[in-house]
C-alpha cells in the first residue's frame, strides 16, 4: 500500500506528465491577455479588469482661471473565476506500483489534454461577443490569396486596435491555404524560409499566425431577407426593434442593416421565429427608420470562425487553489506550466483496491475588446 513518501514520487511524474499534454494542447492561452492573476482565489471569486476612457485633446489658453477639465472615468469589466473543472482517471494497485517505477500511463496525459481543450474552447467560443467579419461563409479562407486577412486588418485598424501584439488564429484547412501562397512560401515575400522547412508561418503582415483544432464553427439563424427595422432606432441604441422576418437571429449572428456600413452582432435576441427585437453590439453608429433591410451573415449557414484579433481582446485568468483541504485528508501538488502557464492541481485519493488522481483547475474568460477582434469565416 503506498504512503505519503511514494505518493510524493508518483505525483510529481504523473503532473509533470500531464504538462507536457499542456504544451502540447493549449494554444489561445499563449496569446490572449494574462496580465491579472497573480493571487490565490476560490471559485466565484472575480478579477476587475479596468478599460481607459478616451480623451479629447484641447487647446491650452493661459489664463488665471483654470479649465474645467472633463472627469477621466475609466470603465471595467470583471472575470469569473467561475469555470472549475475536473479530469480524473484511476490507477489499479498494479498500476500504481508501474509509475512508481517510471512507467507513466498514457492516461494522466489524455486526462489533461482534456482540461487544455477546454480553456482553449472556451476562449475561441468568445467569438460571439466579436462585431466584425470578413470572408465568406462555406468557403475556405486564403484560396487565393490574403484579402480575408488584409479586410479584418483593415477593419480592427479603423477600431483603433493596437498594431502590437497581434494573432491569427485558424483551422487545419485555412492554413493549409494559407501555406500554399506565394506572400508566405517565396523568400522575397517573407524574409526567411520556415514557411516551407518547418511548415509554419509564423509572424508575417503585422501578425503572429498559428493554427488551432479547436476553432469553432457558427451556425447562424434562419432570418431572411425580407425582415427589417421597425419604429425609431436612435443612433447609439442598444436596442433594435423588427418586423417582416419569418426567421431567427441568434446570439454571436452578425449583421447589418440597409444605408449602415457598420457591422453588428447580436447579443440577445427577443423572440425565436420570428425575431422581434434584440440587443446589439457597439451601439447604433447612425439612427435606422422603419423597413431598413437586416442582413445576417450566413443566415442558416455553419461557418468556421477563423480570427484575427489583438492580445487584449480576450483575457484569461487561472489562478492556484486557496485553502485547499484544510483537514489534511488528502495529498496534493500544484504547477504552473511555464509554456501556458495554466496553473493545475493533482489530487490523490484512496479507494477501494484503487487510487483515484484527479487534476482540476479553476479560471475565468472574458471578451474584454471586441472591437479589437474580426472574425475571419470560412469552412
Amino acid at each position: 500500500m503506498a504512503n505519503a513518501n511514494t505518493l510524493s514520487v508518483v505525483i510529481p511524474q504523473l503532473l509533470a506528465q500531464g504538462l507536457q499534454a499542456l504544451r502540447q494542447m493549449a494554444i489561445m492561452p499563449n496569446y490572449v491577455n494574462r496580465g491579472y492573476e497573480s493571487l490565490a482565489g476560490d471559485k466565484g471569486s472575480t478579477i476587475d479588469v479596468p478599460i481607459p476612457s478616451a480623451i479629447t485633446a484641447q487647446q491650452v489658453s493661459p489664463s488665471y482661471v483654470p479649465p474645467d477639465d472633463t472627469g477621466v472615468v475609466p470603465t471595467k469589466v470583471s472575470i469569473a473565476l467561475d469555470q472549475w473543472w475536473e479530469a480524473p482517471f484511476f490507477l489499479s494497485d498494479k498500476d500504481l506500483i508501474e509509475a512508481m517505477n517510471g512507467i507513466i500511463p498514457m492516461q494522466a496525459s489524455e486526462a489533461v489534454k482534456s482540461l487544455a481543450n477546454k480553456v482553449d474552447a472556451d476562449i475561441l467560443a468568445l467569438y460571439k461577443q466579436t462585431f466584425s467579419a470578413s470572408g465568406t461563409p462555406g468557403v475556405t479562407p486564403f484560396g487565393t490569396d490574403t484579402s480575408e486577412f488584409l479586410t479584418a486588418d483593415q477593419l480592427i485598424n479603423d477600431t483603433l486596435t493596437p498594431a502590437d501584439p497581434r494573432f491569427v488564429v485558424m483551422n487545419s484547412r485555412a492554413k493549409a491555404n494559407a501555406l500554399g501562397l506565394r506572400a508566405f512560401q517565396d523568400t522575397s515575400y517573407r524574409g526567411d524560409t520556415q514557411g516551407i522547412i518547418k511548415g509554419q508561418i509564423g509572424e508575417k503582415l503585422g501578425a503572429v499566425w498559428f493554427m488551432d483544432q479547436n476553432v469553432p464553427s457558427h451556425t447562424a439563424g434562419t432570418w431572411n431577407g425580407a425582415g427589417t427595422t421597425t419604429g425609431t432606432n436612435a443612433a447609439g441604441a442598444t436596442t433594435v426593434n423588427l418586423t417582416g422576418g419569418t426567421g431567427s437571429i441568434l446570439a454571436g449572428d452578425i449583421f447589418t442593416i440597409a444605408g449602415d456600413d457598420q457591422q453588428y452582432v447580436c447579443v440577445t435576441p427577443t423572440g425565436t421565429a420570428p425575431t422581434t427585437a434584440m440587443t446589439i453590439y457597439p451601439g447604433l453608429k447612425k439612427a435606422a427608420s422603419s423597413s431598413e433591410v437586416v442582413t445576417v451573415l450566413g443566415a442558416s449557414d455553419t461557418y468556421r470562425v477563423n480570427m484575427l484579433f489583438h492580445r487584449d481582446a480576450f483575457a484569461l485568468a487561472t489562478r492556484p487553489f486557496s485553502g485547499a483541504d484544510p483537514m489534511g485528508l488528502g495529498t496534493y501538488m500544484s504547477a504552473v506550466d511555464p509554456i501556458s502557464g495554466l496553473t493545475l492541481r493533482l489530487e490523490v485519493s484512496r479507494q477501494h483496491k484503487r487510487t483515484r488522481f484527479a487534476y482540476d483547475i479553476l479560471y475565468g474568460v472574458k471578451c474584454v475588446r471586441p472591437e479589437f477582434a474580426c472574425r475571419m469565416v470560412g469552412e
